[in-house]
């Protein structure tokens, strides 16, 4: 890649102007209610975080040079283009200000998906070299470790070994013609290992054959994050070819939000073909396991519990019915949230802020309309299915003393199957 500079991000900016975006700029009202939809302005107040406000150096672009009017004014010296300084002002905004939630996209009135246009303007930032340390460091260890926390495959294997002399569970590597390749992220191996055992269960009971990759275990693609999508699409090249290299039916993404988006939804446009598989987060397929009759589960959780909605799951990926259904087997005194399913209020770490610590501060600012939601709540246990979420939750709920336990959907699942043996019968 060649240096960043103002130039380069100019460019790569306009080249992501393409016809849905210079109607979402034409059909703006300027209503405002993509800023009462963001939790960084609600919980801040501040005019900078409003959605649209964000993608105002794109629009400066798109004004100047495919209007008239713009073109206009940049002959009278009436507009002048993008500078350093703009770069280095509007960086926080899109990238420590912004989870890439999707929440003011589903509010705008005109239908403008303002979360996309600020992923493409990252591709503009980042190619200046306005992005911020931490996800610059993410994405190069994913580039060459494969995991943006650094995670190698001897930490996996440890896990596999831990986790078949512990239970005398079986996880295979690289095991070809197998239905499904499971991904994991690294929070799940290093923050979350029983999110494998979890899985491991279920795929047992269910009577599932399937297999991790050794060349591509990891899910978080780091490369839709930071707003690169040359790099994206090296991350998710990788386990297409993993994938259909072993032969497998579909890839299961696993509890992480942004994982899932790029593979379920980005990735076939990144690589600009169809898929030889599919690919399913865990909750969809679960459900399909409930649906099926493929595992029992006994006993219900009597503490008052909620769930939390991942974004890209739940308001971007439509996976709304099914952690419900889910919930319905193993718990007994579930409350809804305000504004749950496709409307949840975001944890405040995805889109890379939680891997930014330079927004830190913000984040946990931003945390105070989950805050407020809990509150209202009043639980005993808080479920998701997100590592990210997971992290942010826990650490939201710690700096604001708040006794509120987080835990995998899955990982509740494996927690209340019922063994049986190889007639259906269940195990003494």
């Amino acid at each position: 890649m060649s240096a960043p500079s103002v130039e380069k991000g100019i460019r790569f900016i306009r080249e992501q102007i393409d016809a849905p975006v210079a109607s979402f700029f034409s059909a703006c009202v300027h209503c405002g209610l993509c800023a009462e939809a963001c939790l960084f302005y609600t919980q801040t107040q501040d005019p900078r975080y409003t959605p649209i406000h964000k993608v105002e150096p794109m629009r400066r672009v798109w004004e100047a040079e495919f209007t008239l009017l713009g073109r206009i004014k940049a002959l009278l010296g009436l507009s002048k283009p993008l500078s350093e300084a703009d770069f280095a002002t509007w960086e926080p905004l899109i990238y420590d200000g912004c989870s890439l939630c999707g929440r003011c996209s589903l509010v705008c009135p005109v239908g403008n998906d303002i979360s996309g246009m600020i992923r493409k303007i990252r591709e503009g930032f980042a190619a200046a070299g306005h992005a911020p340390e931490g996800l610059v460091g993410a994405t190069t260890r994913a580039i060459e470790t494969g995991s943006p926390m650094g995670v190698r495959l001897p930490a996996l294997q440890a896990q596999i070994r831990h986790i078949r002399e512990s239970t005398g569970l079986e996880i295979g590597l690289d095991q070809p013609g197998v239905e499904y390749m499971a991904l994991l992220s690294s929070m799940e191996i290093m923050n979350f290992p029983e999110y494998l055992e979890a899985l491991a269960r279920i795929l047992r009971q269910a009577g599932k054959s399937w297999t991790i990759s050794s060349k591509a275990f990891e899910a978080t693609n780091s490369g839709i994050q930071i707003g690169v999508s040359d790099l994206a699409r090296v991350l998710v090249q990788r386990v297409v070819d993993a994938a259909e290299e072993l032969g497998v039916k579909t890839v299961i993404s696993p509890e992480c939000g942004h994982a899932y988006t790029a593979i379920r939804w980005d990735g076939p446009n990144l690589i600009g073909r169809p898929y030889r598989f599919k690919v399913k987060h865990i909750l969809e397929l679960l459900d399909e396991f409930r649906e099926q009759g493929l595992f029992k589960t006994g006993g219900k959780e009597a503490a008052r519990l909620s769930f939390h909605d991942p974004c890209q799951i739940a308001r971007k990926g439509g996976v709304v019915r099914q952690p419900r259904r889910l919930l319905d087997l193993v718990a007994e005194n579930f409350v809804e949230m305000g504004d749950p399913g496709a409307m949840n209020w975001c944890c405040g770490g995805g889109g890379g802020v939680s891997a930014n610590e330079r927004a830190d501060a913000l984040r946990l600012a931003a945390f105070g309309q989950k805050k407020a939601q809990l509150d209202a709540l009043g639980i005993d246990t808080l479920v998701t299915a997100c590592a990210n979420c997971r992290i942010t939750l826990e650490e939201g709920l710690e700096a604001n003393d708040m006794n509120i336990p987080v835990i995998g959907l899955t990982e509740m699942i494996a927690e209340h199957l019922v063994e049986t043996n190889r007639t259906g019968e269940e195990k003494a």
